[in-house]
């Protein structure tokens, strides 16, 4: 297998990848302080040259995003999108969460890894955290998917209910289920 977590030095190179997509319109473009600034995030399908890459981002302690999922168009067909995909999934199951989603334009290829569409308004983590900078986003046309890696409930003890002001009631105090 040749895939690997990405370092600064393949940033030149996902720069070109990625970008090249956005600059069909078909993914968002990326700049190198973007880069820079997620590299952790990202693993690359590299057999001596990077063919591919993608990102696992994440956003709650049970939600992330795969993000930045490309492959070189001469290289499509040949799994590196289904390796890449798998790796982030595995890496996903490894800290505990519960649900990827992501925002695309090949939603087939995601329903193929087991994606189901979803209406993006289940996601407002992503719309209030990355959309209000997209230069899409009044007229956004990916399409939202999600995949539920486990159904875990969350543990009854770290639920708090917060009033009608927002504000957390003091620390000590839990809401008790009957």
């Amino acid at each position: 297998m040749h895939l690997r977590k990405a370092t600064m030095r393949d940033i030149p190179q996902l720069l070109h990848l990625i970008n090249s997509y956005a600059g069909q319109g078909v993914m968002l473009p990326r700049t190198e302080f973007e880069l820079a600034e997620g590299i952790r995030d990202f693993v690359v399908y590299d057999d001596g040259r990077l063919r591919g890459c993608g990102a696992l981002h994440f956003y709650t302690s049970v939600a992330a995003e795969v993000r930045s999922l490309a492959v070189d168009p001469t290289e499509k067909g040949r799994g590196i999108g289904r390796a890449l995909m798998e790796h982030i999934e595995a890496e996903a199951d490894e800290f505990g969460i519960q649900s990827l989603f992501a925002f695309t334009y090949v939603p087939d290829f995601f329903k193929k890894m087991g994606y189901d569409l979803v209406d993006r308004g289940l996601l407002p983590q992503k719309a209030w955290k990355d959309c209000l900078r997209c230069p899409k986003f009044q007229n956004c046309d990916e399409i939202a998917v999600r995949k539920v890696l486990r159904e875990e409930p969350v543990p009854m003890g770290l639920l708090r209910v917060l009033p009608a002001d927002g504000v957390p009631p003091h620390p000590q105090k839990r809401v008790q289920f009957s």
